[in-house]
């Protein structure tokens, strides 16, 4: 890690900057924080034993319903360019994805799962992957720029056959989803079982992202039929547990059509008031999540270098403890040697090997060892210098055990890491300040952020 981290990181912020939204600008720069492949957090999170995912750059929004409920018209409404397929047949069969791109673009299966690896899964689901499709397109209209829509296949009961687990593959992509809208088409279909069913099962586990509408309102005749529609729609959700909840709320929406004036309450901009919503607070979780994984990070590399720490001491204690060990296992053998050097030999060859001195020294310090082992019977003087030898391999032993120290960290290892924690502690969370505010701009006065 070095400077050169820190410019690049902020090259890359002002080449992605540009004519986009403030919050289109924001998940794609904390995107890239994550994914940079010098310094993204996701690479500095795995040489710490950290695993992170990185945040996705759009919301993606699921819609499903029985088929010609209208949410391929939603869809073309929506992008304002006619990019699905509409009618009363089932034109839906598999999962077409929608989303903006640079050019208008069709994408098979295989390519879409190569878009999208987090669908990746999907391919579980078997013959689901010859049934995958991506349309791209280069509309900015409205918040799709922010936005991925899952068209979802058209739901029938009956005899129809689908290539796949259509109900378990939407229950798996409803798991994965920020969004998901469900659309009621009041001509006769509104009550299919299997859209019942799969909603419930949504509920269970995503109901906070479960939005209920009753598409084509303007189809349905008078409002008094409107009103009767919804209510039986009502009241067969009620029946289901965990459906039957209060405020139950269901906008009536129909595309707009100048040519075909209505008098029915057209709600579909509450539609597009609630993906809004959806992507306000999908920004505000992207910079929470990057303010919690920079948290991650610096616990973990504050706890490697802390570890460290504690294992250069523990070793060096253990290096003393053998360094003391190994002298005194080296030391007995000597003894044993003095012993048989003051016991075999004159005082005359003594003091020609050591001199007087030398010699009175040897006997004044070892007296006490020599008076103590005259003292033992001599048929038990070998069994004592066998025990010394025992004691002294006993010392030594020990002193090599004790040498086993821990494996530490290099110097570069520490300087690297040292510089991992001050890029994520002064660059990435000041970086995530600076979008936050940025991002609270938006709502909110100056001199309230002051």
């Amino acid at each position: 890690m070095s400077g050169k981290i820190k410019s690049r990181s902020a090259a890359n912020a002002d080449s992605l900057s540009g004519s986009v939204s403030c919050d289109e600008r924001i998940l794609r720069d904390c995107h890239q924080i994550y994914i940079d492949a010098d310094s993204g957090l996701i690479s500095l999170a795995q040489s710490v034993g950290v695993n992170l995912l990185a945040p996705r750059k759009k919301i993606t929004v699921m819609l499903m319903g029985n088929h010609s409920a209208g949410k391929s018209s939603f869809i073309n409404w929506y992008v304002e360019e006619h990019i699905q397929r509409t009618g009363v047949a089932i034109e839906t069969q598999g999962f077409s994805f929608v989303t903006s791109g640079r050019k208008r673009e069709s994408l098979t299966g295989n390519a879409t799962l190569h878009l999208y690896p987090h669908f990746k899964p999907l391919q579980e689901f078997k013959g689901v992957s010859e049934y995958l499709s991506t349309e791209i397109c280069t509309s900015r209209q409205k918040r799709f720029s922010l936005v991925t829509f899952a068209d979802t296949p058209g739901l029938v009961d009956g005899d129809m056959k689908y290539p796949f687990d259509v109900d378990q593959a939407i229950l798996w992509l409803g798991n994965l989803c920020d969004l998901i809208l469900v659309f009621f088409d009041p001509m006769g279909q509104a009550l299919c079982k299997r859209t019942l069913n799969i909603v419930e099962m949504l509920n269970d586990c995503q109901g906070d992202k479960l939005r209920f509408y009753l598409s084509k309102a303007d189809e349905a005749g008078s409002e008094s039929d409107r009103q009767r529609v919804m209510m039986q729609i009502v009241q067969e959700l009620c029946k289901r547990p965990g459906l039957n909840k209060c405020g139950f709320d269901m906008p009536t929406i129909y595309i707009p059509n100048p040519n075909k004036p209505s008098r029915c309450v057209n709600q579909i901009e509450e539609v597009c008031r609630t993906i809004e919503k959806t992507i306000n607070q999908t920004v505000q979780n992207t910079l929470n999540s990057l303010e919690k994984d920079c948290e991650l990070i610096i616990e973990a590399v504050t706890d490697k270098l802390n570890t460290d720490r504690q294992n250069s001491v523990d070793n060096r204690r253990a290096r003393c403890k053998g360094c003391v060990l190994g002298l005194l296992g080296f030391s007995v053998p000597l003894l044993l040697l003095a012993l048989l050097v003051l016991g075999s030999l004159s005082r005359e060859v003594l003091e020609m090997m050591l001199g007087e001195d030398g010699t009175d020294t040897l006997s004044l310090y070892l007296a006490p060892v020599v008076k103590a082992f005259e003292s033992i019977p001599v048929q038990h003087q070998l069994y004592c210098c066998g025990g010394l030898v025992l004691l002294s391999f006993i010392l030594l032993l020990l002193a090599r055990l004790s040498f086993r120290t821990r494996s530490t960290l290099s110097g570069r290892q520490k300087r690297q890491l040292q510089e991992k924690l001050e890029y994520v502690q002064e660059v990435v969370k000041n970086k995530k300040k600076k979008l936050y505010e940025e991002y609270l701009r938006q709502s909110v006065a100056d001199h309230d952020m002051d």
